[in-house]
């Protein structure tokens, strides 16, 4: 382990490694740090260290105890449309599910925001009604449309 805070995911499905492996695949920066199983007698369970583009994440693969859900999600700020639409594609299909302003969950489970890094500009901007209108757009979409928020902003 490399860093010494981590934000753990916990799984309960023995998928702990293969998400980590996809999720790493996805993310330029990311690898696989280590696997470990814990526990023994009665069943182990697995933890995984990894990292996200240089953010550390944990899986902790150890049964029904706990379930993943919205109230924590990781978010991606891309570059560009180009990698916003290459990323929710990989996360929303096989069992994903599309939620609501740039907001799915991954087949395992686990909450993602998606979004160009233009959308943050446009509602952080210091002019209200710029902000405004990208923020009421943006409530309209699923995936992110930033070329359709940008035309909200100038209409």
């Amino acid at each position: 382990m490399t860093s010494s805070i981590r934000t753990c995911l916990w799984f309960r499905d023995g998928r702990g490694r293969e998400a980590a492996e996809f999720y790493c695949a996805l993310i330029p920066g990311s690898r696989i740090e280590g696997t470990y199983e814990i526990g023994g007698e009665g069943g182990a369970s697995w933890l995984i260290d990894f990292t996200l583009g240089g953010v550390p994440y944990q899986i902790l693969d150890a049964g029904p105890m706990f379930t993943l859900s919205e109230a924590a999600s990781i978010s991606v700020e891309t570059d560009d449309q180009a990698e916003t639409d290459r990323l929710w594609a990989a996360l929303s299909t096989n069992g994903g599910e599309e939620s609501h302003c740039g907001w799915l969950k991954d087949r395992y489970g686990v909450s993602w925001q998606v979004f160009p890094r233009r959308l943050t500009e446009l509602t952080l901007r210091a002019e209200k009604n710029v902000a405004a209108k990208a923020i009421a757009a943006m409530m309209k979409q699923k995936k992110i449309d930033i070329a359709e928020i940008e035309a909200a902003v100038r209409a």
